[in-house]
């Protein structure tokens, strides 16, 4: 079968071609850098009966019709997350969907825990002042050590929970809290309620779904509550933040620092390079910018946290097994509901 991968990047390309030998699948695979954001990406559809997605590729109605027209029957994501696709329009027109549950929770947690531990110890400021030959050491380079830091995870899945691991290796005390408490974890993290997580950490760490009816967590009350000079830190979702309230808590310097991977409405910006538009760019988006400028004690990198080898890997292989399933049985496990 032809499968359309769109947002393939090209350190990827060798993962599929492997595991699609390896694996035995035998699909014939055409891996675009596109991401599906307009008619134009969509068309390119044309002929393919099976297209899988990434986050960032928004499967719209109008998309949706196009695909139906083009005879596509099967739509996956290789993404955890699917609020880029209009599931109940696509359910309704007969696609068979999938996405995957889960992949490796280390790369997620290792960008959290590598955020924290930069800001914590202000190791961009430091780097920046050296890059300008001043070797000098100052107030703002003298920081505390992890092991007397509190540490409050929100959301207890496997990459928060992944993550509350490693900050508990590195020593600090971690707290912790999911919607649906978890059992068998007590060696690693104290779970408390939210307001006390908030109040008690020293650093915040975000690995929660983004539900539409509950809303966002971070919000002006959320960081209110935190504590002066504490770090804030999401690799989960956007729309977790109120952004303008996070920036506000920053320019202000309630909060600390922040380290973010994730930003409602980076499809304008991320993947893209306006290094030679700033100006535009500044005009465009004040609020972004307002956040950049705030470096070194923000660092915002664009939604790479499953950029490593063993998630992509399971990413694609979770993918090509969804498909397998559907044409082998007619049905998959990953199938995603309405």
């Amino acid at each position: 079968m032809k499968v359309l991968f769109y947002g393939v990047r090209e350190v990827e390309i060798p993962l599929f071609h492997e595991l699609n030998k390896k694996e035995g699948f035998g699909y014939e695979l055409e891996l675009i850098p596109d991401y599906l954001n307009s008619k134009e990406t969509a068309e390119k559809a044309k002929g393919f009966e099976c297209v899988v997605l990434r986050g960032n590729c928004f499967a719209t109605k109008e998309v949706l019709d196009m695909y139906k027209e083009y005879g596509v029957k099967y739509l996956l994501t290789r993404t955890v997350g699917t609020n880029h696709i209009d599931v109940k329009y696509a359910k309704e027109l007969g696609f068979k969907l999938a996405y995957v549950p889960f992949y490796s929770p280390n790369a997620i947690a290792e960008l959290a825990v590598s955020l924290a531990m930069s800001l914590l110890r202000h190791l961009p400021y430091t780097a920046e002042k050296f890059k300008n030959r001043n070797f000098t050491v100052d107030a703002q380079m003298f920081s505390k050590e992890v092991r007397n830091c509190t540490v409050g995870v929100i959301g207890l899945g496997r990459i928060g929970f992944t993550a509350a691991k490693l900050f508990k290796g590195l020593g600090a005390n971690v707290i912790g809290y999911d919607m649906f408490p978890k059992t068998g974890v007590e060696d690693i993290v104290t779970q408390v309620p939210m307001d006390e997580l908030i109040k008690k950490s020293d650093i915040i760490t975000l690995h929660a779904p983004f539900i539409k009816e509950n809303g966002k967590i971070v919000t002006k009350e959320f960081l209110n509550n935190m504590k002066e000079n504490s770090i804030l830190i999401n690799t989960a979702r956007g729309e977790l933040m109120d952004l303008e309230a996070v920036v506000e808590a920053l320019e202000s310097g309630h909060l600390a620092a922040a380290g973010i991977d994730t930003i409602e409405g980076e499809v304008n910006y991320f993947f893209k390079n306006f290094s030679d538009k700033q100006a535009e760019f500044r005009a465009d988006y004040p609020l972004y910018n307002r956040l950049l400028d705030l470096y070194p004690r923000v660092l915002v990198t664009p939604h790479v946290g499953s950029y490593t080898d063993e998630a992509a890997s399971n990413m694609i292989e979770t993918s090509f097994e969804n498909l397998k399933e559907y044409l082998d049985t007619g049905a998959c496990k990953n199938d995603i509901k309405a």
